[in-house]
């Protein structure tokens, strides 16, 4: 409900405004208080339904100038620059009688021509500073898993938040799937909602600065944060899209992207530009990368500089790192033809049956060229010859030679191989589509089976002499670490020198209790679960110890006597640690790739990727229902469905970390 209030919108309204604000500042000789200096007789006269703070440019509809200070008109709903006499927006209040605006930026409210602030905290305007910059605060975070209301818009439309349709600025539909994908991961999400806010947390720094652990959790897990203000402007764009998919607030049902869309065309050099089809997956590693700069993170080419045999530790930077980061361990097994040379020939010739007394070594028969006569015998001289032709004909022999090298690498992201189509129709004419398990398609990362990378690569001439010619290379991976949210890129995109070639092979896979503990290989082997008996044995450093070890140093923090901190403990482990260990886990979000039916016939060889397009399935947690989500439209879907479906990324999270 409005608040009780005389409103006049006629000249004599303003005037009485005007002296009833001068007559409240002589009134005390301190100064006002902002309530005193803000009350405005034409709060009525805002339109709430031609406001739209989602355009694509906050720019004056003037002078199309893109400026710090650009007010919006909360009657007409267009953008102007400046509040001062002669600017756009002063210009605007006279001629047009609207005289309540907005500063996009800061959120204040403003009266022109007369120049004087609203109070913010007007109750009149609350809706409409939540719809400009929406803010969360710790405890609605941590509802918005658990709430079960559904919001209305100011049309009357119901919607859910978090489950919004972004609108499709041409061709942008991989980027409202990865955006939504994204937003339905928790730390990530709680990350960007909370970034904006400038109240002061309970650790004593600011929320969006300095560093803080993840989730309040483990201090070992430091994640660096800088502030809000000091976000790229593809990371504040990030976070307020973000805020505006979760907002209750909203005036109308849906999020257009615009800002966003701008600003990653920009910082990709519009690699990703609107009226251009993209790959997801890789659209999806160009982003968290870039928001791993955005939020402070360290670009990990410009920490190598010292060379060591160790490898160097994975230490989470940002909220990116620490929440997708994994580590592997790539083994590379070459396969080089090459010229022997002299020293292998000359081992080869020294490994002779004879006694070094009754047979001189090779090396000085090879060595002595003195072949004039009188010098030797003429059988020590044909001995020496035919062995200096052995030596070069075995040192010019081309051989294979098999090199092994092992390093360790951190990912944000596993890329699996599925197979490949049929070559062949079936009895009807139409290809089969075979379908493959998961776990099928991850072999690749079983720590046993070597993959082909590269066949017959030919090196440049200058070094065929000393490295010789590549024949093959294959790699073999094993999973060091596992992160608590894995992502999953099913590569189904195959370029040639002509098109491109989508493989609709289906990937079926589990939606909850996937099971990846056999492809897991941790340093110093998996650890086991202590028994009952075993942990009530422990002292309190060791109980203490076992909590901080798994990321609970939250528990251990918070216990006072040790039976408190035991049963903390005892909890744990009997609920929470043997899901840890067993590396399970449970679908977040599945984004797939379709296209028209059409698409790949014979006579019509068209670009799917450019003719397909995306969709994403995210689940409600409060309620267990699954939903489809393609750019507007919002619709649920059975979970049965998602498992069978063209899946292109697949993102998962262990159990323990929900």
């Amino acid at each position: 409900a409005w608040p009780n209030r005389v409103h006049h919108q006629t000249d004599g309204g303003r005037k009485e405004c005007r002296q009833s604000t001068m007559a409240a500042n002589q009134s005390s000789s301190n100064t006002p208080t902002l309530e005193e200096a803000v009350e405005c007789p034409y709060l009525d006269t805002i339109n709430r339904t031609v406001l739209d703070f989602d355009a694509p440019d906050h720019a004056c509809s003037i002078t199309l100038e893109s400026s710090p200070h650009i007010y919006a008109c909360l009657v007409c709903g267009k953008f102007f620059r400046g509040k001062g006499k002669h600017t756009p927006a002063y210009t605007h209040s006279v001629e047009e009688g609207h005289f309540v605006y907005v500063h996009l930026t800061k959120g204040t409210f403003h009266c022109l021509p007369d120049d004087y602030e609203i109070s913010r905290d007007d109750p009149s305007l609350r809706d409409i500073r939540l719809a400009l910059h929406p803010t969360f605060t710790r405890e609605e975070v941590d509802k918005l898993d658990k709430d079960r209301e559904l919001a209305r818009d100011l049309f009357g439309r119901r919607y859910l938040p978090g489950f919004v349709g972004l609108n499709n600025l041409n061709r942008t539909d991989y980027l409202n799937a990865v955006v939504t994908a994204l937003g339905h991961v928790k730390p990530l999400r709680d990350f960007f909602l909370m970034a904006a806010n400038n109240t002061n947390s309970s650790n004593g720094h600011k929320s969006g600065g300095g560093v803080v652990p993840l989730n309040g959790k483990s201090k070992k897990r430091l994640v660096q944060q800088i502030e809000h203000a000091e976000f790229s402007p593809l990371a504040k764009s990030f976070s307020l899209l973000l805020r505006n998919m979760w907002s209750p607030h909203r005036f109308k049902s849906s999020v257009d992207p615009h800002m966003l869309v701008q600003a990653v065309s920009v910082a990709s050099n519009k690699r990703y530009h609107v009226g251009k089809q993209a790959d997801a997956g890789e659209f999806l590693a160009w982003l968290l990368h870039q928001l791993h700069l955005g939020v402070g993170g360290e670009d990990g080419k410009r920490k190598k500089k010292k060379k060591s045999k160790r490898p160097e530790k994975s230490g989470a930077t940002s909220v990116i790192h620490d929440t997708f980061m994994g580590r592997v361990e790539v083994t590379t097994a070459v396969r080089t033809r090459r010229r022997r040379g002299e020293e292998a020939a000359l081992k080869i010739l020294n490994q002779g049956g004879m006694e070094a007394s009754e047979n001189p070594s090779a090396e000085e028969d090879i060595i002595d060229e003195d072949d004039r006569a009188g010098s030797d015998d003429e059988e020590t001289i044909q001995r020496k010859r035919l062995k200096r032709e052995t030596h070069q004909s075995l040192a010019n022999e081309t051989v294979i030679v098999e090199d092994e090298t092992v390093t360790e690498t951190d990912f944000l992201q596993l890329t699996l191989d599925i197979p490949e189509k049929p070559l062949f129709k079936d009895e009807d004419g139409g290809l089969v589509i075979p379908q493959e398990p998961l776990v099928n398609v991850l072999r690749k990362f079983d720590g046993v089976s070597f993959g082909d990378v590269l066949a017959m690569q030919q090196q440049s001439p200058e070094n065929s002499g000393s490295n010789g010619t590549i024949v093959s290379k294959k790699r073999r991976y094993r999973l060091k670490k596992l992160p608590n949210y894995l992502i999953l890129h099913l590569s189904r995109f195959k370029r040639n020198g002509f098109f491109v070639e989508k493989n609709p092979t289906i990937v079926m896979f589990p939606v909850k209790n996937f099971d990846l503990s056999s492809y897991v290989f941790p340093e110093g082997g998996r650890d086991k679960v202590p028994t009952e008996e075993e942990v009530k044995g422990m002292s309190t450093k060791e109980l203490k110890n076992i909590l901080i070890k798994y990321d609970r140093a939250d528990l251990a923090n918070n216990a006072i006597e040790k039976n408190e901190l035991l049963q903390h403990c005892l909890d744990f482990v009997s609920t929470s640690l043997p899901d840890l260990l067993a590396d399970k886990y449970d679908l977040v979000a599945n984004i797939t790739h379709d296209i028209p039916v059409e698409v790949g016939r014979e006579g019509k060889q068209r670009n799917p990727l450019e003719e397909g397009s995306y969709r994403c399935h995210v689940q409600h947690k409060a309620t267990g229902q699954w939903y489809e989500i393609q750019d507007l439209n919002v619709r649920e879907t059975m979970p049965q469905l998602i498992g069978v479906s063209e899946s292109y990324l697949l993102i998962f999270e262990r159990k323990v970390a929900a």
